[in-house]
């Protein structure tokens, strides 16, 4: 078995790398607190004291520059190729205006500040919108005139290329055990119990690029175990901020930080260029299930609630029915001469059938290979004492039921395969929770019940990030994620980190 902190860092890294960072309200001014839509418009001050504070992260961001200027530089001439006429006046304008919009929507973010790639795709599709709209008044003056359709289909190349590459930028940052050197050095602020925490999960996530560099506490604790400095009162937090050099500070709700204290602190740290955060007690969720909303004075946070029916689950269940008929056909040998080789292995059926619970409590028969000897079922309570999960999973590493051919039928997940069966039928997915035994299920409490609000899947996020290497809170917290945040993006990640996981075996016996 692995570490327990070890356990967590990779549930960690990969909860931050699917949902991306915390939502950043900057310095509390009506247009930073983000009303949908509104575009935020700096300074020439703050624009300097923004290049000052980033100066490290020049480079990474005059890269994604450069990355666009080409991108765009490469759509025209692809669209020129082709036959779009184009004068040398759109050959021109147009990436030096896709470079201008870009940076009125503040697609140069600096790299303190931490955007998940959704944002950033949002925010190029907004200057995408204005990219459009001016190739269409472009073509009342291009001689000769080119078609606005064409034109259209040029901007929107240009808007997908930076999209794709803030895309792969976001993955290369959020790759596991990916740390940024040039590090956002942050202060944490709020409660010892509450900081704790947050700090905690900063250390073990991967794929950010926040270092905790001080802590400030709202009243004296007992015995702060933080390993860097600690203050105590928020009156002091711009100047703790000051003293470690931090570019940004977390703070986190609490009766002692009031809306009036905060304003005055993000005033304070304002004239530093120090960002300001504003944590929420939210524990993965997808940011885009979340808007920020304006009430009178107020800023909410709108989270949206999870959509169990609408044509995106028409789709996906198409999909997996689809997909899983394609892959019986196409592994049809496979599964044959699997068959016989179990039969030829160990005395018994090579397929082992099992009742599990899917979607909403229903009970169906699930299909395996047999990777155990017969009446291996029965022994169970007998091996009850080797158990090795630290929940309602019963797991044993060097289990003495499992044949010779069973334990590489495991170890590859080939034993897996019958299940493309269950999904054909509709019973599974191809990407969902684990699927639950009756026993199991009669032991869990509200959490772990939440699973059961989809179908199970063949693979999933506990798959992909340790299988049985994985604790019973870490196996229950990916499941919930994957409940309460699926997309199509999210179970094409996981079908991909699905390969890798199969091929290294981590956590499969």
């Amino acid at each position: 078995m692995v570490a327990g902190g070890d356990q967590q860092r990779a549930v960690t890294s990969f909860v931050t790398a699917s949902l991306g960072p915390t939502i950043h309200i900057g310095g509390l001014t009506d247009a930073e607190a983000g009303h949908p839509g509104h575009v935020i418009d700096r300074t020439a001050a703050d624009a300097a004291l923004l290049v000052r504070r980033s100066a490290g992260a020049l480079p990474p961001l005059l890269l994604l520059l450069l990355a666009d200027l080409v991108l765009a530089c490469s759509a025209l001439g692809i669209a020129h190729l082709v036959g779009v006429a184009l004068d040398g006046v759109v050959l021109a304008a147009v990436p030096a205006l896709w470079l201008v919009l870009l940076v009125g929507v503040r697609g140069y973010e600096s790299h303190h500040v931490q955007l998940g790639w959704w944002e950033q795709a949002r925010r190029v599709a907004r200057a995408g919108v204005v990219l459009a709209l001016a190739c269409w008044v472009l073509t009342a003056v291009a001689d000769p005139p080119a078609s606005p359709g064409q034109l259209l289909l040029v901007a929107g190349g240009i808007a997908a290329g930076s999209a794709g590459a803030r895309l792969a930028r976001s993955a290369w940052r959020a790759r596991p055990g990916a740390r940024d050197l040039r590090g956002t050095r942050v202060v944490v602020a709020g409660h010892d119990a509450e900081v704790g925490r947050v700090v905690r999960e900063l250390r073990l996530s991967g794929g950010h690029s926040f270092e905790v560099v001080a802590v400030c506490l709202a009243e004296p604790a007992p015995e702060p175990e933080f390993e860097v400095p600690v203050s105590v009162g928020f009156e002091k937090l711009a100047n703790a901020a000051a003293a470690v050099h931090a570019q940004a500070v977390v703070a986190l709700p609490c009766p002692q930080l009031s809306p009036e204290l905060l304003r005055r602190v993000g005033w304070q740290l304002e004239k530093s260029g120090t960002h300001l955060y504003v944590g929420t007690p939210l524990l993965d969720v997808a940011p885009a299930r979340t808007t920020v909303t304006r009430v009178g004075g107020l800023r909410m946070l709108h989270v949206r609630s999870v959509q169990r029916l609408g044509p995106a689950h028409v789709v996906k269940n198409a999909v997996d029915r689809v997909l899983a008929g394609v892959m019986l056909l196409l592994l049809a040998p496979v599964l044959l001469v699997l068959t016989v080789a179990i039969k030829r292995d160990s005395p018994g059926p090579a397929i082992f059938r099992q009742d599990r619970v899917g979607r909403d409590g229903r009970h169906f028969t699930m299909l395996k290979f047999r990777t155990m000897k017969v009446g291996s079922v029965e022994e169970a309570q007998r091996l009850a004492v080797l158990n090795e999960s630290d929940g309602v999973l019963f797991k044993v590493r060097l289990d003495p039921r499992i044949t010779r051919l069973g334990s590489f039928l495991r170890r590859y997940s080939l034993d897996e395969l019958p299940q493309l069966v269950n999904v054909l039928r509709g019973q599974m997915s191809l990407v969902g929770p684990r699927p639950a035994l009756p026993s199991e299920v009669v032991r869990y409490d509200e959490d772990p019940r939440r699973r059961l609000a989809v179908k199970p899947g063949l693979t999933g996020l506990w798959q992909v990030s340790g299988r049985s290497d994985l604790s019973w809170p870490d196996s229950v917290r990916l499941d919930l994620l994957y409940v309460d945040n699926w997309s199509f993006s999210l179970d094409f990640l996981i079908l991909c980190r699905t390969v890798k996981a199969v091929l290294s075996h981590r956590g499969a016996y």
